[in-house]
């Protein structure tokens, strides 16, 4: 398949996908898409806005996985930090449900959105809820059960890295901690990524 990586950070969802498979990773940030170009070099890295990248390409892909930005939907930051640290309220960002409902509407090919859970009710209902993520997405994905990833926890960041098999030791990532919680468990994308191809065989 040719696949498009929305967002694709150092590319966490991707990491157990193989080669098998003709990928192009969107990524914003040039010292994140280093980092992923280095550990997936079969794939073709565009450091660019994802958002705007979807709109001008998405006949392209056979498949694509978005994993837009989530802080301004997340329990989280209105909880904790601005509710409790006093950090201002942000607009939630829309370009969650504009690719949703692009995808939806105009996309010929299988899709995934991933997010986090929002601290209001779905604008658009979810698919399926993999551990803490909603996904968005036109096949079917069965339930399962992947545990705790430890993102709350006291240490997380090395706890993620040994989880997800990360070693960001020796790369230029001004937060590493970020760029590790922003990643999806590895074994959660080739659970999708199977989820697909068992329909397709």
């Amino acid at each position: 398949m040719k696949i498009l990586n929305l967002y694709a950070g150092i590319g966490g969802n991707r990491k157990l996908w193989g080669n098998e498979h003709e990928i192009t990773a969107i990524e914003f940030d040039p010292k994140v898409a280093a980092v992923y170009a280095d550990l997936f070099p079969n794939d073709t890295v565009i450091v660019s806005d994802a958002h705007q990248y979807l709109l001008d390409n998405f006949k392209d892909f056979d498949f694509i996985w978005s994993s837009p930005p989530c802080p301004s939907h997340s329990q989280m930051r209105k909880h904790m930090s601005v509710g409790v640290m006093g950090s201002k309220p942000l607009y939630p960002d829309m370009k969650l449900y504009e690719e949703i409902l692009l995808l939806q509407h105009y996309f010929d090919g299988f899709y995934v959105v991933e997010n986090v859970r929002p601290y209001y009710e779905y604008l658009i209902e979810p698919s399926v809820m993999l551990g803490r993520h909603p996904y968005w997405t036109n096949f079917h994905i069965p339930s399962k059960e992947f545990g705790s990833d430890g993102i709350k926890d006291v240490g997380a960041a090395e706890k993620l890295a040994e989880k997800f098999g990360y070693d960001l030791t020796g790369y230029d990532l001004p937060d590493k901690r970020k760029a590790l919680r922003n990643a999806v468990n590895p074994e959660m994308g080739l659970y999708i990524l199977q989820s697909l191809e068992k329909l397709s065989t």
